[in-house]
């Protein structure tokens, strides 16, 4: 069970957690818990050191330091109440802040943040919850241990920031975590790791979700459930449609389309585990368990529900590679691809059309810059002729495994965009017709979501 930052809020939000834990702990079932950071704390500790390894205010640090410290005790005396416990629970929280302290004064010495730092610091989120977690568990009497990512045996590469799994984890963890299960509800830190060195490492933001899928997997989990702030993973953002629902259940193949194509309720790394091992995945809302939430499984239900989903990405910018020059020249697209890789630029999405007289990408906006200046460097010659650019444009992308062999869905797509009058950019379909995905103006998307929602019916049950 993981537990993200909403659901570790605040000192009353931990108790529920616990409260929560132990309820299914007496039910009979084993538990491993993998908590987040308390709320806030992850992009403080970000902020901060940013900060302060540009102005080296030592000040700064000392004035966190007492802030990050007085949330933290705040959350153990109101998740606590066993007096023994919360003096233990504050001298483990002193250690680590202390060990925080100076690493962060180093960065203000140092007047430098690398990617290895960043992973040091950013960890103690995390690595204060879990004890505030696990001692809460305590409280209410049932034994409960705290552990680190890598102390638990999540071991990774050293890729700093984005680090990669190494297969040993699955071995490492079962030979930590499983024997504790039938007495004991670990709590392992979502989020970080370690390499062989026991050097800390994150898997990117939202790590949490794969570090859950890790340890389920691990461990043989029966279900793997993630904790959140909503009812399950929902048609399309409830913000945009109020009408929106949650989706009792999906497939691992819809679930990854939607989180790669911006719905934040998974991280798209989250459930390669869980796939692997064939565990199914449950999402639920902690503030209200009864609720059944959304049920992740290999199989994909077909007919029924064509489109399961509607998603919308923005910050994204569009480019448009074109040139008579390109037709018929081989490795034009090659070439293209190569010096965005290069330049470190992921895309998004693809369009080629059959004359190959133009490509059209989809970048991160806050990666279009380095785009398009990799793309010119490229190409000094006259194959292409123009790179141009568009900011004002969003995705949004229909996710469904019924799509797949089902005549017309693309056709009732762009049906209903056209009269609602909404003009359509780029498109772009993969094979597996999981989802067809389109480029819209920022200004048409919100009503391209709701046009769609409405059109596949995604409000009724």
């Amino acid at each position: 069970m993981k537990f993200g930052g909403t659901s570790v809020e605040n000192g009353e939000k931990i108790r529920h957690v616990a409260e929560l834990l132990k309820q299914y702990h007496m039910d009979g079932n084993e538990l491993v818990a993998v908590t987040s950071a308390l709320g806030g704390v992850t992009d403080g500790l970000l902020t901060t050191a940013n900060e302060v390894s540009k102005n080296g205010k030592v000040s700064q640090v000392k004035e966190f330091i007492t802030d990050l410290s007085k949330k933290h005790y705040d959350a153990i005396n109101v998740a606590i109440d066993d007096e023994k416990i919360r003096s233990e629970c504050v001298d483990s929280i002193d250690t680590r802040v202390d060990e925080l302290e100076k690493a962060l004064i180093g960065i203000c010495y140092l007047g430098e943040l690398t990617n290895r730092s960043i992973d040091y610091i950013s960890s103690y989120g995390e690595r204060l919850a879990a004890p505030i977690v696990s001692g809460s568990i305590r409280s209410l009497g049932i034994p409960s241990q705290s552990f680190t990512g890598g102390e638990a045996g999540i071991v990774t590469d050293s890729n700093y920031g984005d680090a990669r799994l190494l297969e040993d984890s699955y071995t490492l963890v079962k030979s930590k975590l499983g024997p504790l299960l039938k007495e004991n509800i670990p709590v392992v830190t979502g989020f970080i790791a370690h390499n062989k060195q026991g050097i800390i490492t994150t898997l990117g933001r939202g790590g949490s979700d794969f570090s859950a899928s890790i340890i389920g997997a691990s461990v043989d989990a029966d279900e793997i459930w993630l904790w959140k702030e909503v009812h399950g993973i929902m048609t399309t953002d409830p913000k945009i449609v109020p009408e929106s629902r949650p989706i009792p259940q999906i497939s691992y193949i819809e679930a990854m389309e939607l989180s790669y194509f911006g719905a934040k309720v998974l991280h798209p790394r989250t459930i390669e585990p869980a796939i692997k091992h064939k565990i199914p995945v449950r999402v639920k809302n902690t503030f209200e368990p009864e609720f059944p939430g959304t049920l992740i499984v290999a199989e994909q239900k077909q007919i029924e529900d064509v489109v399961k989903a509607v998603t919308l990405i923005n910050k994204v910018a569009l480019i448009n590679i074109s040139g008579a020059g390109m037709v018929g020249t081989i490795g034009t697209a090659a070439r293209v691809f190569s010096a965005l890789a290069n330049a470190g630029v992921n895309i998004t999405m693809i369009s080629q059309g059959s004359s190959e007289a133009n490509l059209s990408l989809v970048v991160n906006e806050d990666q279009l810059e380095a785009a398009v200046a990799a793309v010119r460097s490229e190409f000094t010659t006259n194959v292409v002729g123009d790179v141009a650019y568009d900011r004002d444009v969003c995705v949004v992308a229909v996710v469904g495994a019924g799509m797949d062999g089902i005549p017309g869905v693309a056709g009732k797509v762009f049906y209903s965009l056209g009269n609602a009058g909404i003009n359509i950019i780029m498109i772009s379909q993969g094979s597996s017709q999981h989802n067809i995905s389109f480029v819209v103006s920022s200004d048409e998307a919100l009503d391209a979501v709701k046009t769609l929602h409405c059109e596949f019916e995604l409000d009724k049950q």
